[in-house]
């Protein structure tokens, strides 16, 4: 069985700084081994969580979108890499709404305590996030990491990595930091062969 590796880009760039440290990070977990894939959520069609509330005694979302499909493919992945920018100390809209609309795990997890992960899954599954801001400012990345981490947790996927990077105001270009792209590609790679090692 192939080892399936999900990227999310939170950000509308898809060329951009963070695409780019994504794409590295997903050539990493493939030159390890698994299967990847890109995912730009700001070009999902999606609506923001409604709180209808039909999650809490179904396996699913009443509301009809691209969200259907990433209900799948989140209960079968074994690897996440999230890469997003930093926006208002917090986490993109559209990500986060991407994130929200997750509730149909959390009710699933928490409340009926049914999983929609396997069990022999949730053991193993890992998340890489990379992050950048443009500020250099203590705890820049505080909100963000609260919110990654409390969404790994609703879809048993363990936070177990990060790279975070300041100062992008000044740094502008990601292409002028090769040692960067080359942390990005070296921690998908951990991260897909530490996947592989447990299949």
């Amino acid at each position: 069985m192939s080892t399936k590796v999900i990227g999310l880009l939170g950000s509308p760039l898809s060329e951009g700084n963070t695409a780019q440290l994504l794409d590295q990070a997903l050539k990493g977990a493939s030159e390890a081994g698994c299967d990847v894939e890109r995912i730009e959520v700001p070009f999902l069609k999606i609506k923001p969580c409604m709180e209808i509330f039909y999650c809490v005694e179904h396996e699913t979302c009443r509301i009809q979108d691209d969200m259907q499909e990433m209900y799948r493919k989140f209960s079968e992945l074994d690897g996440l890499i999230i890469a997003t920018p930093v926006m208002t100390m917090g986490v993109p809209g559209a990500l986060k709404s991407f994130m929200d609309r997750f509730q149909v795990f959390f009710m699933a997890k928490y409340l009926r305590k049914k999983p929609l992960v396997a069990e022999e899954k949730r053991t193993r599954r890992r998340c890489l996030l990379i992050s950048i801001s443009g500020m250099n400012i203590p705890d820049v990345f505080t909100g963000l990491k609260m919110t990654v981490q409390a969404f790994c947790h609703i879809v048993d996927c363990r936070y177990a990595d990060e790279l975070l990077i300041r100062d992008m105001d000044h740094i502008r270009e990601i292409r002028t930091r090769p040692d960067l792209l080359k942390t990005a590609h070296d921690k998908g790679f951990e991260l897909g062969k530490a996947l592989v090692a447990r299949e």
